[in-house]
């Protein structure tokens, strides 16, 4: 079997060289929402990879990956799929890692039915599940995660924390200000 490309990026302001979160995607269509938890890890200094996999499709990739995963040091898996995929299920059940189900929107039913697929594992099977199309709270909940073992990554979320805090207060004051007629 050919090794698995993954798409990586380093920042100068990461933790360490290997890759601390995988992010694994069922479709190369979903790429678009699975990038924006890659910006968000490594604005926080994460290193991070995405991996296409489908658990239906490609399962030996996926088991591939998740062994390799292992032997590499990644220490939080997040699973992104749409349209009823159980790729996050697929995984936890692989793995003791923490996993995050990032259920997508598309299909009929607009990702109300990856979200029930996500979040309904049965016991056992963990998988913590975020908001539909939720990438950066996915993201950070893996931060999260990786904060209780690297300080780095805990002074970065409460950077982001603040920097977000602050965008919002600022929003509002211009909002009340637009109100008022100011």
């Amino acid at each position: 079997m050919p090794p698995i490309k993954a798409l990586t990026r380093k920042s100068k302001r990461q933790v360490g060289t290997k890759s601390l979160v995988g992010i694994l995607t069922g479709s190369p269509n979903d790429l678009p929402t699975v990038v924006k938890v890659r910006e968000t890890l490594l604005e926080l200094g994460i290193p991070c990879e995405i991996v296409v996999a489908s658990p239906h499709r490609t399962p030996d990739k996926v088991l591939a990956y998740l062994k390799r995963a292992h032997t590499e040091g990644v220490q939080v898996l997040i699973g992104a799929a749409g349209v009823a995929a159980h790729l996050a299920g697929v995984v936890a059940s692989h793995t003791r890692l923490p996993v995050i189900g990032l259920p997508l929107s598309g299909g009929s039913l607009s990702g109300q039915d990856s979200l029930l697929a996500t979040v309904q594992m049965p016991p056992g099977v963990p998988v913590a599940t975020v908001a539909i199309d939720g990438a950066r709270n996915a993201a950070l909940l893996a931060a999260r995660i990786l904060a209780l073992q690297y300080p780095k990554i805990d002074a970065a979320l409460k950077r982001a924390a603040q920097k977000d805090r602050a965008r919002y207060d600022a929003a509002s004051t211009q909002a009340l200000a637009k109100l008022s007629g100011a």
